[in-house]
């Protein structure tokens, strides 16, 4: 997502999160995958190579289920960003915004900053993270210095280990994995999880959505992988 946000008015961003989120919803409470049918059905969908990564990617996964959590974080951010390149979605997808299952951006082996937030936030629930902990979050991100007055519309993964905790940032632009205090270069927006829309960096949600119609196409897509 390559946009200006002071082109880019924050109701599609809404809309697009509730979008989102009616799949997220459901993804929320997943009893766990079988990596052998999803390996098989990633190949018969994408390809040998997007069975190959997801192979590698499950592998990392279940060496982290016994870890805490800060040591999932860390292990799945540092693969996935060492794993995915970064490209917009028109070059990827033709498409202005596309958000991509994780099946095809391991087949893309690419995805733009949604892509890697959206392959994250599976994985680290498939790690055992709870939902309520993990928010795809809307940020505007400063580009070209502290002085600088250039936005660019972003999304990273934030991490919560309580409600009232200083948020963890897992961002494809920076393995290191910081504390928001230590980001001044991201302004929060909104975010979002299961439970509901975050205005800025509130701590509770301020608007629940609906499941809605429109974004079934990729809980459908993440089901036809092999991911309930």
């Amino acid at each position: 997502m390559r946009v200006h946000l002071s082109g880019r008015p924050v109701g599609p961003l809404l809309l697009a999160a509730a979008l989102l989120l009616g799949a997220l919803a459901l993804l929320g409470s997943a009893a766990g995958w079988d990596n052998e049918r999803i390996g098989k059905l990633m190949a018969q969908r994408h390809g040998n190579q997007a069975a190959r990564s997801f192979d590698e990617l499950d592998r990392v996964i279940s060496a982290s289920r016994t870890l805490a959590d800060a040591d999932k974080l860390k292990r799945i951010n540092e693969f996935l960003n060492r794993k995915l390149r970064f490209d917009d979605d028109d070059k990827l997808w033709g498409q202005a915004d596309y958000w991509a299952s994780l099946g095809e951006t391991l087949a893309k082996g690419a995805g733009d900053c949604e892509d890697f937030v959206i392959a994250k936030f599976v994985s680290l629930r498939e790690a055992g993270i709870a939902p309520e902990k993990l928010r795809l979050t809307y940020v505007k991100a400063r580009i070209g210095g502290a002085n600088s007055s250039v936005t660019q519309a972003h999304m990273v993964l934030a991490y919560y280990a309580n409600p009232e905790a200083e948020p963890l940032i897992l961002d494809n632009l920076l393995t290191d994995i910081k504390p928001a205090s230590a980001r001044p270069d991201l302004n929060p927006v909104f975010s979002f999880n299961s439970e509901g829309i975050f205005t800025g960096g509130a701590k509770r949600p301020s608007a629940g959505v609906d499941r809605l119609s429109r974004w079934k196409d990729l809980l459908l897509k993440l089901q036809a992988e092999g991911i309930d």
